[in-house]
Order: structure tokens, then C-alpha cells, then sequence
């Protein structure tokens, strides 16, 4: 297969800083879209590939995807999409197609395993994917996304991933009018779930550890704010809420939340990968028909859903604006969560 050479940025070990670098992208097939990234967003995810942090992780590695850009080819066989598009790529370029779960697009929990947008197996080129670091990406159609084009593209990038992850949940558990939710973590996902939970009709409550972000959660649409150290003010919403969206990243006590759900309501994790400490008390579940249930991004189709979503309740992400010279700086200020809320690169400064 024929391929072109594109500038990048990307780690060459774990403990190396991303630095710029040249690979390959294979010439569009007929199936294919050709994208000029404009913006791309950083993820958690991306600092714990860039760092092995989860194991797994091939050098070199090249994150990015939150991917916002124009189309500048078109496959053969391509009708939804033309040149000059503007176009998303989130954290899917391929999936089976074939399982219970792609058929019925929910490529995430693709059976035989998904494609990721980066370190994934690059089924065209052999070795492994590399993903929106990078001045150009060619992906399949199927897994290419139409982004409105009366929203700001630099913000929207966070969507692929931050806003997806959030929606998904949302979605599940058909929050809406009537519904109670409440926000755990004000972050690049938290400050996501306010703002979706609220464009839903939701009643939005973040829970937050200290008085700091309160203001900042009412400006993005948050009714209430609960201090989850204060035992009075947890006790004043206990069985309270149809869906908790759980956004931290660490291990943490997901007890005290339960507590304030209603009957038959879900605590969700979407932030945090691993075991839970202290461990889960099920009596509060079992006497409430309670449920602590788990989330990982979205499809294509609810991706789509999402972006539509959006244009049509002018919803994006709150952003900064970063050169791609400046990512290990962002890096390491986001481990110290300094940022409000999602870093989003331009990629004009590659």
C-alpha cells in the first residue's frame, strides 16, 4: 500500500518527552477520507499512553483523539462526505462490523476488540495506529463524523472524547426532564456532564470536596453544589438522585454517593479504571434496588447523536488554547489539574 509522509508529535519511550517526528499514512482506499487536522484534544488518556501508565503502550507513540479538521480527499466509493467538510475523529477508526455490539453501534464493546484512534493494530499498514498529534489522518468513512459548522472547532475537539464518554451514560439511563443527576469531579469530563445533564433538562447537582468550584459549576449550568466532606449537606440529598455521573480518575470511596441515590438509581463510573477502596457495600444496592455500573466512551451513531446534539444547544467544551511545542508542559500541568477544562492543540503551530 502507498504511503505519505506526515509530521507528528510523539513519545519514543516512556520516560521521553513528545517531541516532533515524521510517519506514515497510508493513501486514502475507497472507503477512506483524508482529514487536515485543525485541532485536537488532550486527554488523560493520551498522557497515560504517552507514559505506559496502563501497560500495552508501542513507541513510537503518537496520542490525539479529539480530532477536528477538513476533509482534503475523498475515496472512490465515499458519498457522505465531500472535500472541505468539517470533520471529527474521536477515539474509534475501526471495528469489526460483524458482532452483536457493532450491529447494534456500540463499536466501543466491539466483541473482537476496537481499533483505537492510536497504539491500535493498523490492520492497513501492519505495526500500530497513530493518532491526532499529527498535520493529517486518514480513516475509514464509517468512522468519520460530521461536525456542525456553526460551532467553534477548537472547542469542540473535547467532544470526540470527554463529551462522548459523558453522553453515553446520560443517554443509557434516559435522563431528561424529570431527572435528578448529580456530577462527581469538576474536570474535562465533570464540566462535560454538567453541561450535557443540563442541555437534557435535567436538575444538575455537582459534588465537589471543597466550597472552590462552586461558582464555577453554576456558570456551566450546575442548579446545586453539594460539599461531599460535609456530612450535613450528603445527608440532606440522600436518596436524591436517578444517575450519578462519577468522573475521578483515582481510586476513591464511591460509598457515601450510593447513599444518595434513589430507588433503582446508578452511581456510573466513567473516570476511573481499577479496583475499588474501600471496598463496596452492598446493602444500601440491595435494599434500593441500587445499582454502581460502569461506562467507556460511545459509538459512531451516538457519537453523531452527541455532535448534533450540540450544534443544535450550542454546547462545547471551555478551553484552552495550546502551540503542540507546549504539550509536555501541558502534560504535567494537567497531573496537577490546572486547566480549565480540556487543553486543545492547534495544529496550525506543527
Amino acid at each position: 500500500m502507498d504511503t505519505f509522509t506526515v509530521k507528528a508529535y510523539g513519545a519514543e519511550s516512556t520516560t521521553a518527552d513528545l517531541k516532533e517526528m515524521n510517519i506514515e499514512r497510508r493513501d486514502t482506499t475507497p472507503n477512506d477520507v483524508e482529514i487536515e487536522i485543525l485541532y485536537c484534544g488532550v486527554c488523560h488518556s493520551d498522557l497515560h499512553t504517552a507514559r505506559n501508565d496502563w501497560g500495552g503502550t508501542v513507541y513510537p507513540a503518537v496520542p490525539g483523539h479529539e480530532i477536528v479538521g477538513r476533509i482534503t480527499k475523498v475515496g472512490s466509493d465515499v458519498s457522505k462526505f465531500k472535500v472541505g467538510d468539517l470533520a471529527g475523529v474521536g477515539c474509534i477508526v475501526d471495528s469489526c462490523g460483524h458482532c452483536d455490539s457493532c450491529k447494534h453501534d456500540l463499536e466501543q464493546y466491539c466483541l473482537n476488540g476496537f481499533t483505537g484512534t492510536y497504539n491500535g493494530k493498523d490492520k492497513h499498514l501492519g505495526g500500530h495506529t497513530f493518532g491526532g498529534y499529527s498535520q493529517k489522518v486518514v480513516v475509514d468513512s464509517n468512522h468519520v463524523l460530521k461536525v456542525p459548522e456553526n460551532l467553534d472547532p477548537a472547542a469542540v475537539a473535547p467532544l470526540l472524547c470527554a463529551g462522548i464518554t459523558t453522553w453515553s451514560p446520560l443517554r443509557h439511563w434516559n435522563v431528561g426532564p424529570d431527572s435528578k443527576v448529580a456530577v462527581v469531579g469538576l474536570g474535562g469530563l465533570g464540566h462535560m456532564a454538567i453541561k450535557l445533564a443540563k442541555g437534557l433538562g435535567a436538575e444538575v447537582t455537582l459534588f465537589s470536596r471543597t466550597p472552590g468550584k462552586t461558582e464555577d459549576a453554576k456558570q456551566l449550568g450546575a442548579d446545586h453544589v453539594i460539599i461531599s466532606t460535609d456530612d450535613a449537606q450528603m445527608e440532606s440529598v440522600k436518596g436524591k438522585f436517578d444517575v450519578i455521573i462519577d468522573t475521578v480518575p483515582y481510586v476513591h470511596d464511591v460509598n457515601p454517593y450510593v447513599a444518595t441515590l434513589n430507588i433503582n438509581g446508578t452511581h456510573v463510573l466513567v473516570g476511573y479504571l481499577g479496583g475499588l477502596e474501600p471496598i463496596l457495600n452492598t446493602v444500601p444496592m440491595i435494599m434500593g434496588r441500587k445499582s454502581v455500573a460502569g461506562s467507556v466512551i460511545g459509538g459512531i451513531a451516538e457519537t453523531q447523536e452527541l455532535l448534533d446534539f450540540c450544534g443544535e444547544h450550542n454546547i462545547v467544551s471551555e478551553i484552552e488554547m495550546i502551540k503542540m511545542q507546549e504539550i509536555n508542559e501541558a502534560y504535567e500541568r494537567m497531573l496537577k489539574s490546572d486547566v480549565r477544562y480540556r487543553f486543545v492543540i492547534d495544529m496550525q503551530s506543527l
